[in-house]
């Protein structure tokens, strides 16, 4: 259900981001290598990314990536240092319009997330709730809805990118199975769990740092997070830790147990 990828580092255009690499997110769309739920990601695609200091902007469509070359032509004149697209493979019983297409954005939170609840309407009177100000994406009609509201309230009161999304899967989990891999950036860093489906991270010698579901190329350098773990890269780390653990303050980050760093 759904591929998604983060980058974070010096600009680059989204074209470069997207649509360059042999197995892109373009590719993926139609060809994921190791997508275990699902086969092809047709029901839309949305790139979010920060032009500067302030909020992000956004491109969506509810049609395949593949089938709207006006973008991925306007996508080379399109630079930025941190990015988050998706493609969409629908959740049964929801429908492929454009609302539905992430990443989700509120204030200078983007958010993705590619799984699916089993008991969606359990999760969504139990996480919904009035709808966060300014989060009209969180009424959007798809099981991601109240998973991003309820984001944007923690992440609203804390700041914290990592925590926020580990504690939005223990919550959502108290009311219904499922996979959730769930992925943000506040512009600053990125940040993604891995929870019932794959995750893998890409740091470049040139700074760069990619969060993706799977890799777009055959480089050694990727890693595979490990099932029940939550990532969280800034410019000049990755720290991977179990999704039990809360989220310590930033100055801790380094000496959580069990966590890694690269």
């Amino acid at each position: 259900m759904c591929r998604h990828l983060a980058y974070l580092g010096p600009p680059r255009t989204v074209h470069d981001l997207l649509y360059a690499a042999p197995h892109a997110l373009l590719v993926q769309s139609w060809a994921p290598r190791i997508q275990r739920h699902g086969t092809v990601n047709a029901d839309g695609f949305g790139v979010g990314w920060y032009p500067g200091p302030g909020e992000p902007l956004r491109y969506r469509r509810a049609m395949p990536m593949w089938g709207d070359a006006s973008f991925a032509d306007a996508a080379r004149s399109i630079s930025s240092g941190c990015v988050v697209a998706a493609v969409r493979d629908a959740t049964v019983g929801f429908g492929s319009e454009e609302s539905g297409a992430q990443p989700f954005r509120a204030d200078r939170l983007l958010f993705s997330h590619n799984g699916a609840a089993e008991d969606d309407e359990a999760l969504a009177a139990a996480l919904s709730g009035p709808p966060p100000p300014g989060a009209l994406d969180a009424r959007a009609p798809v099981d991601s809805a109240p998973l991003f509201a309820h984001t944007v309230r923690l992440w609203r009161s804390s700041g914290d990118l990592a925590g926020t999304l580990a504690a939005v899967v223990a919550r959502a989990r108290e009311h219904s199975a499922g996979r959730y891999n769930l992925l943000a950036s506040d512009g600053a860093s990125i940040a993604a769990t891995a929870a019932g489906d794959t995750l893998f991270t890409l740091r470049e010698p040139g700074g760069g740092v990619f969060l993706a579901s799977e890799p777009f190329d055959d480089r050694p350098d990727w890693r595979e997070v490990p099932d029940e773990s939550v990532v969280l890269a800034t410019a000049e780390r990755t720290l991977t830790r179990p999704l039990t653990e809360h989220a310590p303050p930033p100055h801790q980050e380094a000496v959580c147990s069990g966590s890694t760093e690269t």
